[in-house]
């Protein structure tokens, strides 16, 4: 492999991380300026992003339920 191979994306990501994005809202953002932080209480470690959820994992253990997410045994 050479080293521009070796430099090149392999996962399909285009452009550059200074290039702007437009987000859900049609609102352009940077790459760089994106945080992912917890809405509930604002903490950058162990998020669930999935569905974009993005709360921490202690806050959707208390909110998992009122979402409509529930447990199976």
């Amino acid at each position: 492999m050479t080293e521009r191979e070796a430099s090149t994306p392999t996962d399909g990501a285009t452009g550059s991380a200074s290039e702007p994005s437009t987000d859900a809202d049609g609102a352009e953002t940077r790459r760089s300026e994106q945080r992912r932080v917890c809405r509930d209480t604002g903490r950058e470690q162990g998020l669930v992003g999935a569905y974009d959820i993005w709360l921490c994992r202690q806050s959707f253990r208390e909110l998992a339920r009122e979402m409509g997410f529930r447990k199976y045994d």
